[in-house]
């Protein structure tokens, strides 16, 4: 959500794309932007953001692209003036990002079950460490492109964050029981004085 926002009153874009006459790639193309900005759809191929500074540079580069491609493009700048209207936009915005959130959530307790196999077989290793390292950090990314296109601080991203942080918490105390198998002993802290000889006997 960005706090810029808050209190001044929301301005949209109105965002209209044809891509008929244009390469299926293009067409590909501006779904895929378009999803990642979390775009709502009022009907097809016309569809609403919230005119963010970032979402307009974001939308602009692709109607040019659009254009310059062979489709056409439009976008226009608005407010709404109802705000019923307006309050049911933005929740369907939220609703879009909550169901976002609640995927993540979904597939949280499989990384939390694979630890604990990993752990019930005794292979608390460096190499589990590394593959679930990945798995979170894919996690993270997941949340950063949904924060991205959450304008309105939907309600369900607090419990996404603490679910990924738990991932985080419960990786790091993995990690030690890796450790504790694999590294070496830590050598003893010396006390300062020299060691003495091993006494030595002659075999005869």
């Amino acid at each position: 959500m960005d706090p810029s926002a808050a209190d001044a009153p929301e301005r949209w874009l109105l965002v209209s794309v044809s891509t008929a006459g244009a390469t299926a790639s293009l067409r590909v193309v501006v779904w895929r932007k378009l999803r990642s900005l979390g775009a709502v759809y009022v009907q097809q191929s016309v569809c609403l953001l919230p005119a963010r500074p970032t979402v307009v540079r974001e939308v602009t580069r692709l109607l040019d692209r659009v254009q310059r491609e062979g489709g056409q493009s439009r976008s226009l700048a608005l407010r709404i003036d109802d705000p019923g209207q307006e309050s049911a936009l933005v929740a369907e915005f939220n609703a879009a990002r909550d169901a976002e959130y609640a995927e993540v959530l979904d597939r949280v307790p499989t990384f939390h079950q694979e630890l604990d196999a990993e752990r019930a077989k005794g292979r608390a290793t460096y190499a589990e460490v590394e593959e679930s390292e990945a798995d979170l950090e894919r996690f993270r990314s997941w949340m950063t492109k949904i924060e991205r296109r959450d304008y309105f601080g939907a309600p369900g991203a607090q419990a996404a964050r603490d679910a990924v942080e738990r991932c985080a918490a419960e990786l790091e105390a993995f990690e030690h029981e890796a450790l504790s198998q694999e590294a070496p002993p830590a050598e003893p802290a010396s006390t300062g004085e020299p060691r003495r000889p091993r006494d030595l006997r002659a075999v005869e």
